[in-house]
């Protein structure tokens, strides 16, 4: 049976399933085996964590343990609760307009950010105006219809992780930043800061930085190095607001301190920081990367409110999934008639009716015509049972998406 312990009940003998830390980022230690060590049990204690999930059947048992299943129904009925209002933006235009015009967002976004990079790198001068128009677009386009920057967001190549993840960021604080409410400057410092928050990793070296395999402790140490990188290089940077470089410099802060650069806790860090460091550890547990396969999107939401109190700030972690839905974009979801549909459109007034693009029946083990339901629509019977894993059924959801 997989249960989870808090971090002082782990001993060795114990057979670790999943040292549930993926809100580290650049985490690409070893997950799962046997603790032979109480060195290792003291570097995990160092990370951060604070509870572990543990294989009772391939190792010693624990008594202060609670059954993985447990945590899973009590995250998934917080998910329900923190969902209850309906998503934030309504859409302006239709799907398939915005979708030409975010499609070409997108491909600049990447290219801009890479090239911004570069120069940077180069010790170059380096013009910020285009990036504060690219922050322009990427807003305009997420309040048109946030569902379009939104999808491409889900089709990712891995290889091409830190570009990707810069413009799906400034997508995600966006959407974020309008439900919270922000003023018009306080919203477009956010998404700038978003799209520049790795720029700090232009001075970590490539070997680290691309390293395939685990990264040992003194290289994690380097890594960590490009949060306080991008804050000194954005605040050194003319035309760059200060929430701007708050939002870059703490997007890897935590709750309880065990963040970094600084080290803050809890009030310390501003409500960007706090904002921008729950989309950034949600993108990054939800995207496919060299050294991990990514959550689904419910996965991510539950993990999210697995995380809150201690790393991530509970009440913005709610908000972030009332704004982003139930069944975020991208979700692949079991619908009771047995058929299966990746999530396309979030429904402005009820999470639990999105539409859906179908193309697998379960119960015959079977492709079936793709096509998009609304289930919100009248005269629709169809209902979404649960959110599922595409694995389960070898699906790439990606090439339903567009």
């Amino acid at each position: 049976m997989i249960k989870r312990i808090p971090i002082e009940a782990l001993k060795v003998g114990m057979y670790i399933t999943d040292l549930n830390n993926d809100w580290i980022p650049h985490n690409t230690q070893r997950k799962k085996g046997v603790i032979k060590r109480e060195e290792t049990i003291e570097k995990i204690r160092q990370m951060g964590v604070q509870h572990v999930y543990i294989d009772a059947q391939k190792g010693l048992d624990c008594q202060d343990s609670e059954p993985a299943t447990e945590i899973d129904q009590r995250n998934e009925a917080a998910l329900q609760k923190a969902g209850e209002l309906s998503p934030g933006l309504k859409p302006r235009v239709a799907m398939a307009e915005e979708m030409v015009i975010a499609q070409r967002i997108h491909s600049q976004a990447q290219g801009m950010v890479g090239s911004f990079m570069n120069h940077v790198k180069m010790g170059s001068a380096v013009d910020i105006a285009p990036i504060h128009q690219l922050a322009n677009e990427l807003q305009h386009s997420v309040l048109r219809n946030a569902n379009a920057l939104s999808c491409l967001g889900r089709i990712r190549e891995k290889d091409n992780y830190l570009l990707e993840h810069s413009v799906n960021l400034s997508v995600l604080m966006t959407l974020f930043g309008n439900y919270r409410g922000l003023s018009a400057d306080a919203l477009h410092q956010t998404v700038v800061g978003a799209l520049l928050h790795d720029l700090g990793k232009i001075l970590t070296p490539d070997e680290i930085l691309h390293k395939p395999g685990r990264l040992t402790p003194e290289e994690f140490e380097v890594m960590k190095l490009h949060a306080r990188s991008s804050r000194d290089i954005l605040a050194s940077t003319e035309g760059i607001g200060e929430i701007s470089v708050i939002t870059a410099a703490q997007h890897h802060e935590k709750m309880d301190g065990s963040g970094y650069p600084e080290g803050l806790k809890g009030a310390e860090i501003s409500e960007y920081g706090r904002m921008v460091a729950i989309t950034d550890v949600y993108d990054a547990i939800t995207s496919d990367r060299v050294y991990h396969k990514g959550m689904t999107p419910t996965q991510g939401l539950k993990k999210l409110l697995e995380w809150s109190g201690r790393h991530l700030d509970p009440d913005l972690v709610k908000s972030f999934i009332r704004c982003l839905g139930l069944y975020p974009v991208g979700s692949l979801v079991l619908l009771e008639s047995g058929r299966l549909g990746v999530v396309i459109e979030a429904n402005e007034h009820d999470q639990r009716l999105p539409v859906v693009r179908v193309m697998y029946h379960t119960r015959f083990r079977l492709p079936i015509t793709v096509e998009s339901v609304d289930l919100s629509r009248p005269g629709t019977q169809d209902r979404i049972v649960k959110a599922v894993d595409p694995e389960d059924y070898k699906l790439d959801v990606r090439k339903f998406l567009n």
